[in-house]
This record gives C-alpha cells, structure tokens and sequence, in this order.
C-alpha cells in the first residue's frame, strides 16, 4: 500500500537568487546568511551531490556559491518540490500538546508581512543547519585591548565569520583569524592578498592548507596592547580579530516553546526535555529523532546535524530513515531500548578517546559513510526498503575521500594554468565525475613527488579541541 504524506517546508530565507548582503547590520544582529561574495567551496563538487544528481556540465570542481544555490534550486524543480516550500516564513515557536503517545505539534509561524499563523502538524522535521547561532568566546582582557587604537589610529574589532564579507575591509591592517576549520582557513587565504599580515591561531588545522600566513597556538588573553597565544608568545599592532569559531546548537523555535533546555557544557539530559550543551543535542536515536518522553519517539527529527561528513547524500540517508519511521514508528524499538543504543554508542566513543558531549554530531575517524550505510541497512532489515546487496555510499565515494585534498590542489594548479575547459569538457554523468577526480588526483600527486612536496595528514580531517 502507498502512503502519503502532507508537507509543507517553512524556511526564513528570501526567494532564490539574492546574493549575501554585502553589508549586515552589525551585532547583535543576525545576518540571513554566513555566505559572502568570495565564498567558494573547498569539496570537490562530485562529492557534494545527491545521489544520482550531478552539478551540470561545465561546473568547476571548486566552485562559487551561487552555482550550488543554482543547483538546489535544480534539484527541487527536477523533483516538483516548490509548491511545498514557504519561501519568507520563519518559525517562531513550536510546542508539542498531548502525551507521549499521541498529540500534535503547535507551530507559530511569522509570515512575509509579520504577521503570525498557527498550525498544527502530526510530526515535525528541523532540517535548519546550524550555521545560525555564531559561538563567541570571550577572551580575558579583550576590553582593554578593544578600547585602544591600533597603531595606526583605527578602531580595533573582534568579529565573527558571520558577518565577514569582504577582505578589502581588512586592506593594509595585521588581523588575527581565530579558528582552524573550514571558513577560517578560508577567510585567512582571502585576507593575504590585502592585508598587511595574518596570523592563523588555531589548535589544530582540520584541513591541510598551503596559505601564506603565520600559524600561531589558540589565543589564550589580551592585554591592551598584545594579543597573547598558548605558547606564550604575543603579537603586537593587530587590528582585526576575525573569529572561525563555528556555531552553538540553538534552536530557537524549540527554546521558546519549552521543548529544548539549554545548558552550557552539560553532559546530563534533563530526563524529560531534549538539551542542548551548545555543542550537541540530546538525547537523539541516530542524530535524527528525539527521545524524550514528551512525545512519541518518531515526533521530532532532526536532517543535517552532523559534521565532517558530506551533507547532500548524509540528508538523502537521513530522510529516507526519518520518513519511513515517520510512516511506521513500529520500526523504532521502545524509548528505553533506544536510550539503551545511544549510552552504547557513546561509550565506545570514549574509548576510542572521544568525549561525545563534546564531540557533537562529528562523523569521527571517517565514519560517515558506515553511518549513512547503516541507516540504510538497518530499514532493508526491517522490511521498510527492498533487499539489495549494494551499499547506499558508491564506492567511488568512499575512494575520492583518500585524495579529496589532493584533487582540491591539483584543482588550483589547474585554475593557475587556465585549463578548466580542457578537465571538465564532455563530463556529465556521476562516473565521469568520479574518474576526473582520480585523473587529477594521479595528475597532482606524480607533480608533487617530482618537487618533492609533503603534506601530512593529506587524507585525514581532525577535530580542533
């Protein structure tokens, strides 16, 4: 028997198309978006897709923004998913009324114009991200420091990647960028063509990088005229601080409306709310569905909570697992069973070292694809998909994750040499794709054997602590 389901998308964002707002309304303001003019992707785009949906012909395989917004926007016209999306409505508050057995969710939603519509839903699915609420840490001494000039008389700013935009803001200034995962490697490459020096504070680097700045430890205080790092060492005559901090787990929807607790570094569930520590939410089956006791335990979903992992094919394993038990919450065993898998799971997690209510939702050790296989798995066993014997993660997945840092500097060396056209003409289908991945990666690697280059750690991400 086929069975359907009712769905309507609410999102924040404005209609397709609009750039990044080149100038954001400062703190404590939110921007819409984290995206600015210069952003482009550091994935090979190959890897980034849905399965079975290549980028069009032509595309770069470090690509601009705008081509993956115009590839979503593909992909939801080549599946007639529009009428389903509220484009400019924004969640307000959401709360569930009945019991743990049954009951509704009450959503109050603010509209184009401001004004509030409630409606009630049977199940509800936070597929949000969570690139929203910025982590600032505060750092001792920072005042003093902000309160001076720099040297040369301007004002100095510690600010969050939420609200960079433009590297010329930074022309001719020292800035020190603050965090070692994706954007701060980003921003601190974008910053050496204008400013006068950059200094990379991290604690570890989460991707190899080639970027001609200064690699300092983590900031540990200021004074009012140094920054001061880890080692001890300090710098003088900085102007900017640009912090790659990432983001806490909030979900304001769900504070409001009593569903999420908020509690800062805690490793204990309340017993009856889902919590968020800012790094984690719990307590979660699978990191999609929540198991608290308010509701039944396929109520509350959760698509794309998870790090260092690919997230267009992770969301496709994600809600197909979500909206089968959505369908059928016989698939799920009881709450105390599952409660049972997840303090399982977590302890093997401390084994291998890991603290998971530190960790989060990161695939460590390159677990993401036995996760999306597992989820997969796991409803073929359960009689909710067909057998089959394939995987859901095609193997030239699992392979291009051995040179994805190679492909992206072979990728460059390409763009240096103006041969873009002569890469990608003619590739169009997933397999051509995947082998112009390992053409370029055999392409990069004899290159760099032959000069002799290194680069540890190439086929690895780590996790700054």
């Amino acid at each position: 028997m086929v069975q359907y389901l009712a769905v309507t998308v609410f999102t924040k964002l404005m209609p397709v198309g609009r750039l990044p707002d080149p100038s954001p309304a400062p703190p404590p303001r939110l921007p819409e978006t984290p995206l600015y003019p210069l952003l482009r992707t550091i994935t090979p785009v190959p890897i980034m897709t849905y399965p079975g949906f290549p980028f069009p012909p032509g595309t770069p395989l470090l690509t601009i923004h705008e081509d993956v917004e115009c590839y979503h926007r593909d992909y939801t016209t080549r599946y007639g998913l529009w009428s389903h999306i509220k484009l400019n409505h924004t969640v307000v508050l959401s709360s569930w009324v009945g019991t743990q057995h049954a009951g509704h969710w009450d959503v109050t939603i603010e509209d184009v114009n401001g004004d509030e519509i409630r409606r009630s839903f049977d199940h509800l699915v936070v597929a949000s991200g969570h690139s929203h609420a910025p982590h600032i840490p505060v750092f001792p001494g920072q005042d003093a420091w902000l309160e001076n000039t720099s040297k040369e008389g301007r004002r100095r700013e510690i600010l969050h990647s939420l609200w960079y935009r433009e590297p010329t803001h930074y022309t001719n200034q020292t800035v020190v960028v603050a965090g070692g995962g994706a954007s701060g490697i980003d921003i601190a490459s974008q910053l050496t063509l204008h400013a006068r020096k950059v200094y990379h504070a991290v604690r570890t680097l989460k991707l190899p990088t080639t970027v001609p700045v200064e690699i300092k430890p983590q900031i540990a205080y200021f004074t009012p005229d140094e920054i001061v790092f880890a080692d001890g060492t300090s710098v003088r005559d900085v102007d900017s601080v640009v912090l790659g901090t990432g983001y806490d787990r909030r979900i304001s929807f769900l504070e409001k409306g009593g569903e999420l607790l908020v509690k800062p570094g805690s490793n204990q569930a309340d017993g009856n709310k889902l919590t968020t520590n800012l790094r984690y939410l719990f307590p979660l089956h699978k990191h999609i569905f929540s198991l608290s006791p308010s509701y039944p335990t396929n109520a509350l979903a959760f698509i794309g909570l998870n790090e260092l992992i690919p997230h267009a094919p992770s969301d496709i394993a994600q809600s197909i697992y979500a909206t089968r038990v959505i369908l059928n919450g016989s698939l799920l065993a009881p709450r105390k069973e599952l409660l049972r898998q997840l303090a399982e799971h977590e302890e093997d997690l401390r084994q291998r070292g890991y603290d998971p209510y530190y960790i989060g939702h990161r695939m460590v050790d390159n677990s993401g694809f036995d996760y999306q296989d597992d989820l997969i798995n796991t409803l073929r066993m359960k009689g909710a998909l067909p057998k089959s014997e394939d995987n859901f993660v095609e193997a030239w997945r699992r392979e291009a994750s051995g040179y994805e840092f190679c492909v992206q500097r072979g990728w460059r060396r390409i763009e240096e040499l103006g041969d873009e056209d002569e890469w990608t003409r003619g590739i169009e289908t997933e397999e051509e794709w995947a082998d112009l991945m390992r053409r370029i990666n055999a392409w990069q690697r004899d290159w760099e054997m032959k000069h002799s280059l290194v680069f540890p750690g190439d086929d690895t991400y780590t996790i700054e602590y």
